[in-house]
């Protein structure tokens, strides 16, 4: 079951809940003040496997490095 970000504009709350996905598009609760959340745009990080096993971020290398610049996974 797929994890969705909702957004509660009544009291600005932004959280997860696990809904399948037949109910996705259908609003949330709230947890904090219980009023009807909307599903948020979700922002997620593809990352696939090089030839050599590395994991490689999609769409190229460039950027941080999760050993801090230290490993061999940018080439």
């Amino acid at each position: 079951m797929p994890v969705y970000e909702y957004y509660c504009s009544s009291c600005k709350w932004r959280f997860e809940q696990l809904q399948p996905m037949s109910r996705s598009e259908i609003p949330a609760d709230c947890p904090e003040c219980g009023s009807s959340a909307r599903k948020a745009l979700s922002v997620f990080a593809a990352v696939s496997r090089g030839a050599d096993g590395y994991a490689l971020p999609i769409g190229g290398g460039g950027g941080a490095c999760c050993s801090g610049g230290n490993c061999a996974c940018a080439g």
